[in-house]
C-alpha cells in the first residue's frame, strides 16, 4: 500500500471549481489557509465560468494555481484536469459551499485505513442538529424511500458526496480518476464504485465534521434536473453499477 504522506512535498493538494463562484470560494480559502495550510501542497482553483466581479488572491498563505478554462467542463473533467497537476500523496476533491471549523484534513490522513482509497468527514447541512446519513447503493428505489419514515440508512456508505473527498492519489491515478462521460451528476458514486471494485474502501471519519452550505441548483434550474436525470439513466445502465450492485449484496451480511 502507498505511503501516507511524502517526505518531499505536503501531503495534500486540493481541488476547487467555480462556476462565477468566486465569493462563495473565498471564506473556505480563508479556512484552509488559518487552519490546514501545513497540509496542504497546494490548490487547484479551477475557473470554469468567469466571474462577473472577481476578488483577489484570498486563502494568504497557500500556493494557489489557477485553470482558466476557454468552455465550461463538466465536474469530472476539471477535477481530473486539476489532478494531472497533483504531486501530492493526497488529492481533496472540494466544494465551493464547504465550511470549516478546524483543521480536519491532518486528523482524516491519521485515520486513514492501510486499504482506504477514499476518506470523508461526517456533513451538516446548514441549519440540520445532526449530520447527513451515510448513502446506500444509488437506486431508483433507495431516492424513493430515503426521506420516508422508516428509512434506514446504512451504518457504512456505499458512496459518499463530491463535495468533500479525500483520495489517495495513487488510487485516483489506478481508477483513472473521474468518468467524464458523466456531467455534474453521478460522477462520485461512479467514482466510489470504481474505488471499492479496485479493492480499495471507503472510510467515513465519525468525529471530523464539515458544514455545507448547500445551493440546490438542481431544485431551481431545468438544466440541472435534466443533467441530474440523464446522468442517472447513464449511471444505472453501467457495467460498474450492476458490478458493484452485486459486490454490495454479497457484502451484507
Amino acid at each position: 500500500m502507498p505511503s501516507s504522506f511524502s517526505p518531499k512535498r505536503r501531503p495534500i493538494t486540493v481541488s476547487i471549481v467555480s462556476h462565477g463562484q468566486l465569493a462563495l470560494i473565498a471564506p473556505l480559502l480563508e479556512q484552509l489557509a488559518s487552519f490546514s495550510a501545513t497540509a496542504i501542497d497546494k490548490v487547484v482553483l479551477t475557473i470554469n465560468i468567469p466571474d462577473a466581479d472577481p476578488i483577489g488572491a484570498p486563502g494568504e498563505g497557500l500556493p494557489i494555481e489557477r485553470i482558466h478554462n476557454s468552455a465550461p467542463k463538466g465536474f469530472g473533467a476539471n477535477h481530473n484536469a486539476a489532478f494531472s497537476r497533483c504531486e501530492s500523496d493526497w488529492f481533496l476533491v472540494l466544494n465551493p459551499d464547504i465550511r470549516l471549523d478546524a483543521d480536519i484534513l491532518t486528523p482524516l490522513m491519521a485515520q486513514a485505513a492501510p486499504d482506504t482509497g477514499l476518506l470523508a468527514p461526517r456533513i451538516f447541512e446548514s441549519g440540520r442538529r445532526t449530520a447527513e446519513a451515510h448513502r446506500a447503493l444509488l437506486t431508483p428505489r433507495e431516492i424513493l424511500t430515503r426521506n420516508r419514515p422508516g428509512y434506514c440508512a446504512p451504518a457504512r456508505p456505499d458512496w459518499v458526496p463530491g463535495l468533500f473527498m479525500l483520495l489517495r492519489s495513487a488510487v485516483y491515478r489506478q481508477i483513472g480518476g473521474f468518468d467524464e462521460r458523466y456531467f455534474m451528476y453521478g460522477e462520485d458514486a461512479d467514482l466510489c464504485a470504481r474505488v471499492r471494485l479496485a479493492h480499495w474502501q471507503l472510510q467515513v471519519a465519525e468525529t471530523l465534521q464539515a458544514r455545507h452550505d448547500a445551493q440546490r441548483a438542481s431544485h431551481r434550474d431545468f438544466r440541472y434536473l435534466y443533467w441530474h436525470a440523464t446522468s442517472l439513466m447513464r449511471w444505472w445502465a453501467s457495467p460498474v453499477f450492476w458490478r458493484y450492485r452485486q459486490l454490495c449484496q454479497n457484502a451484507q451480511p
